[in-house]
Parts: C-alpha cells; structure tokens; sequence
C-alpha cells in the first residue's frame, strides 16, 4: 500500500463507515472527531458491523480487523503521523473550510487531503488551504464497505500527484475510480438527483406507489436501487440540501424538491437514520 496510515476525520454513518472499509483493505486508521461520544458511536458502529461480516464469512477475523481502528478526539493524534487524510463531516462548506484550514497548518505539504463531499466545489474548500495542490475530493457512497466506487473530484489546483496518490488508494481499498472536474453535484450527484426528485414527484403526482417506482428502475433498468429507496439510505434531509444547492447553482428546478420530500424532512422522516421514509425501517 502507498500510504502508511489513513486519517479519518468524522466518526459518523460515512466516516466510520470508510474507516472500516480502510481496517478490512490491511490499513491502519485513526478516526476522529470532537466528542467523545460521536468517536465511541463510531467504534461501536465498526465494531458491530464488523462482527456481522465475519458472522456471514464476508471476513476472517473481526478482532484483528477492529484492532486497526483507533478512536481520537485530539486532531494531532492523526495530522502527526496520517499520509492521506479523508474529511468525512457534515456537508457544511463553513465546516469544511475551518476543516481543512486546521489541517493544512497541521500536515506536512506532502500529506493528501481529501474530501468525501458530495457537492460542495472542491476549489471553495481547498481556498482554505495554503496547499491547494494537495486537496482533492474522494466522494464515497453509502455503504463505503458495499458501494464500489470512489468518485475523484479534482480541484482547481489539484495537482497531477496527489491525483494518482487518491487513485492509488482507491485501489487499495478494492474501489473503482472515476475522475470529475469540480462542477456542482460533479457526476454522480448531480445525476442522482434528477432521478430522485422526478421519482418523488411521481409519488406525490399518484403515477404510481414508491414500491413500483423502484422496481420499475431495479427490473426495467437494472438499476440495483430503486431511486427512492436510495434516497431514503442517503437521507432525505441531506437531498434536500443538496437539491436546493443545485438548483440554484445550476439554474434549474429539476434539482428542487417537491413538497412530499419537504414535508416528510420538516416531520423528520429521513429514511433509514430516522426509521421513516418512504419505507418503514424500524426494524433496521
């Protein structure tokens, strides 16, 4: 493997979820984040997930596995020894810019700084750096242990090294790669969501029930997902700030949400993390 030791910074459902893809691919990862409490969710969330992969022999052994993650509140526990550094936090530029900014002071200018935004531009964030060149966006998806490709957003001035360093590792970790300029939703967002929005209105037009919407995507199309119940795995709340984000970057309503998505966010029925979508997932 070309890089030594994985930073992970965010212990939540994508953080913790590409610290335990990293553990399973042989690295050595320290995950961080500003609470004790998140960090111990986070371990428990691998810890869990983990013990059900060995369980259906997707694994050999859990411990051994479980045993390369490290759980941190204190940043300089990864920017003192981490080669590759993965942003995992909430989709907040504000965030993602103070982020990177204590990151950049912290890491030596060889040190790769990676983003797992979904649609923020990768060039607003890297502003917040004095290195630019070394940041870059590595967009996973949700399973990060399940879903196999890493979407590689490169900056304005991402440079062609670091570059190759994210392809590399995307290839440690047994991902596929794809490469995408940074433009707002890059590829996978930004077509994600026209499928998502325009299904949603169907429902909420009475074309047909989120069950058939689905299936007519996962039979028809051969789609592995059905658009809604990806959404309700995405979250809901988290599609309607992206959506809002594009259509007004992009100058087009096919990105906004309709007023089904709305209602069902302001009542907190995000999907799989509230228990409540456009299924029932209680029993999750």
């Amino acid at each position: 493997m070309a890089e030594d030791l994985l930073g992970i910074i965010g212990a939540g459902t994508m953080g913790s979820g590409i610290a335990q893809l990293a553990a399973q691919n042989g690295f050595s990862v320290t995950m961080r984040d500003i609470d004790k409490e998140l960090v111990q969710e986070g371990l428990q969330r691998i810890e869990a997930d983990l013990k059900e992969a060995e369980d259906r022999d997707i694994i050999k052994n859990a411990d051994e596995v479980f045993g390369r993650v490290t759980g941190t509140t204190d940043l300089r526990d990864v920017t003192d020894e981490a080669t590759f550094i993965i942003e995992a936090a909430t989709e907040d530029e504000e965030l993602k810019q103070s982020i990177f900014e204590e990151l950049d002071e912290m890491t030596d200018p060889n040190v790769v700084l990676g983003s797992n935004t979904s649609s923020i531009s990768l060039t607003t964030i890297a502003t917040a750096a004095d290195h630019p060149e070394r940041v870059i966006g590595t967009h996973f998806f949700n399973p990060p242990v399940k879903m196999k490709l890493v979407e590689l957003i490169t900056g304005h001035h991402t440079d062609d090294d670091t570059l190759a360093r994210a392809e590399d590792l995307a290839a440690d970790l047994g991902r596929e790669s794809i490469v995408v300029d940074d433009f707002p939703g890059f590829a996978t967002s930004r077509l994600g969501l026209v499928l998502g929005m325009e299904a949603a209105r169907m429902v909420q037009q009475g074309v047909a029930s989120p069950e058939d919407i689905d299936t007519a995507m996962e039979m028809g199309y051969n789609h592995p997902m059905g658009p809604l119940k990806l959404g309700d795995y995405n979250g809901w709340d988290v599609r309607v700030e992206v959506g809002e984000y594009l259509a007004e970057e992009l100058g087009s309503d096919v990105y906004r949400p309709p007023q089904n998505i709305k209602k069902m966010v302001r009542a907190g029925d995000y999907g799989v993390k509230s228990g409540q979508g456009f299924y029932d997932w209680s029993d999750e």
